[in-house]
């Protein structure tokens, strides 16, 4: 059954840009209506630009009851949060924010749960290992505070913008000590790659590392929801790597998302 859309239903933006590449519309849609709620996921392209002013706009909209943020406005939106969960707070980003009931915003940020725990589900274990974090933007942050408290031993990041690479290291560090590194180009002595960037989203065959330096026994995660498979996630599945995909990664997080924005207190 079609969800009624009519005075009485409730609204859920994502906001991004670009915004044509999420599916999370129509699959948010379908959970809320899982769950017996007139409710419907819209996509927004908003720009970095118009953000702030779009954000302020939405918040006065009586039936508007969440947002989902996506690139590349995670640390942006968090400004947008009156309260926030402990991980939201440390990394001062969010990817989902909700309207309580006393009418304050409160956001989370779960990426990163959600690739734990889509790796997690494919059998790895993360607990002891070393994990390469390539990119350390909104996702890559959630991604490595999310790994460190998953229990890997080291977590070692790269990113093209050095400037954020030590921001993002020097952050992580205050909470985990020397758990955190920041690193060159080659990812060879590490058990779990984690691909944080957007490399492969318009280019499959656009590979963040040399596929080469992988080795049968990594884990090897990618945000990247592109349609078929990355040259990342293509070469780990042919040597035989545990390797969890962008859409692997959002159908854990999904139902955490919609959890959060139901439960307004």
């Amino acid at each position: 059954m079609q969800p009624i859309v009519d005075g009485s239903t409730r609204i859920f933006a994502i906001l991004g840009d670009p915004i044509g590449q999420v599916k999370s519309p129509a699959q948010v849609t379908a959970s809320l209506r899982a769950r017996s709620r007139n409710a419907i996921l819209v996509p927004l392209h908003v720009t970095s630009k118009d953000f702030e002013d779009v954000v302020r706009a939405l918040k006065v909209i009586h039936n508007l009851d969440g947002l989902v943020i996506t690139v590349p406005h995670k640390f942006t939106a968090f400004q947008h949060c009156e309260r926030a969960t402990e991980r939201a707070a440390f990394l001062q980003a969010v990817n989902v924010m909700r309207r309580s009931r006393s009418g304050a915003w409160e956001g989370d940020m779960c990426d990163g749960q959600g690739f734990v725990d889509a790796i997690l589900q494919k059998g790895g274990v993360l607990t002891g290992k070393r994990a390469f974090l390539l990119g350390a933007g909104g996702a890559g942050s959630a991604i490595g505070y999310a790994l460190l408290e998953a229990g890997v031993a080291e977590l070692s990041i790269r990113d093209i913008d050095q400037m954020r690479q030590s921001d993002l290291a020097g952050k992580l560090r205050r909470r985990f000590g020397d758990r955190v590194t920041e690193v060159g180009p080659n990812p060879d002595e590490f058990d779990i790659v984690a691909n944080a960037t957007p490399a492969g989203m318009e280019d499959v065959q656009n590979c963040p590392i040399d596929p080469d330096r992988l080795r049968p026994t990594m884990i090897v995660g990618d945000v990247v929801t592109a349609t078929g498979e990355t040259t990342l996630i293509r070469a780990a599945g042919s040597i035989g790597c545990i390797w969890s995909t962008g859409h692997d990664m959002y159908r854990a997080l999904q139902e955490t998302m919609v959890d959060f924005l139901l439960s307004a207190d």
